[in-house]
């Protein structure tokens, strides 16, 4: 059995799946349309959570909170559902995709067989639509791939029951409830006034004052961890950065184009202008990610032992501009 489902590559995940769905069942929003107004920026440091034995780090909002923001604020019912037993899972999938149904589905990234070995890593928060199956193999459409895709039941199962930090515990999900119209305008005020709230928030580990945070921690990690640990934990900024759902520049990349497409949808102007502010912000990033590569690597080229204040820097450099961005984008839902 085969769906007829249009894939269409994304540059996130979770962005992506929703995106897709969406298209399929009628309503063509974007894959920044539903960042935006899913409040899917964000910058968190967590202390408490380890992920490759380095406390984890997370440029965008916790997995699954785009997904159900979006679809609440456009009033579409999604059913989304964890399972147990893996035949069980099996099971409901392929009723769904007997029903002509394409679900959405959250998995392990470390056993998807079609990835390439370098990409695979302990990560339990990847998304992708399974649109058909033929014998014992699904069909795959993984929005941050060029083309479908396939796994076999046996590698399914594995990666929809993968261990570790966020396990996604066979979870599956799909629109059962649509409304006759939707009125992006309301779900875009909504979803800009959040994520400003969180950039914003008067929290350490979050927002631009946990950009703060992390700059601090980075120009102590010499001193206080030792060389070695220093490197494994500015490695894992730039994983979760760059490797980990497009990480902290293509994110902000993503934003800025969602403004751009909201400006022309509210007549906000305004917003074109804070579009290219953000895309510059996105820049800063990447940039920061380039020298804490290097640095990672043993080819910096930044002045000897000063390495890590240069980084940290950079760090508050963007955390600066990223606050005074959100406060500026503030007044202009107020």
């Amino acid at each position: 059995m085969e769906i007829d489902f249009t894939h269409k590559q994304s540059a996130h995940c979770e962005n992506g799946v929703v995106s897709n769905l969406m298209h399929h069942h009628g309503i063509p929003v974007s894959e920044p349309m539903v960042f935006g107004i899913g409040s899917g920026l964000l910058f968190c440091y967590i202390p408490l959570l380890k992920v490759n034995h380095a406390p984890a780090i997370t440029y965008r909002a916790m997995p699954g909170m785009i997904f159900k923001r979006f679809a609440k604020r456009v009033g579409i019912t999604f059913k989304r559902t964890k399972f147990r037993n893996p035949k069980s899972a099996q099971e409901q999938l392929d009723a769904n995709l007997a029903n002509n149904n394409p679900v959405g589905l959250q998995v392990g990234v470390y056993h998807l067989s079609y990835f390439p070995e370098e990409y695979r890593f302990h990560f339990n928060a990847h998304n992708l639509v399974v649109y058909g199956k033929e014998g014992n193999t699904y069909l795959v459409s993984d929005p941050v791939m060029e083309h479908v895709t396939t796994l076999t039941a046996e590698e399914l199962e594995r990666v929809r029951f993968a261990k570790g930090a966020f396990a996604p515990k066979g979870q599956m999900y799909y629109p059962i409830a649509l409304p006759e119209r939707v009125d992006l305008e309301p779900a875009i005020l909504k979803g800009i006034k959040h994520t400003c709230r969180d950039m914003l928030a008067p929290v350490p580990y979050v927002g631009v004052k946990g950009i703060k945070t992390i700059a601090k921690l980075v120009r102590s990690w010499p001193k206080k961890k030792g060389s070695k640990r220093a490197k494994h934990y500015l490695g894992q900024i730039v994983r979760m950065q760059e490797e980990i759902g497009t990480g902290g520049g293509g994110f902000r990349y993503i934003y800025a184009a969602f403004l751009q497409e909201a400006a022309t949808l509210l007549n906000k102007p305004e917003w074109h202008e804070m579009s290219k502010e953000m895309t510059q912000i996105g820049d800063l990033w990447r940039d920061f990610a380039l020298q804490a590569s290097r640095v990672y690597k043993d080819r910096s080229n930044l002045a000897a032992g000063g390495e890590y204040e240069t980084l940290a820097q950079q760090l508050e450099t963007i955390a600066d501009k990223e606050k005074a961005f959100f406060k500026k984008l503030k007044k202009t839902v107020a």
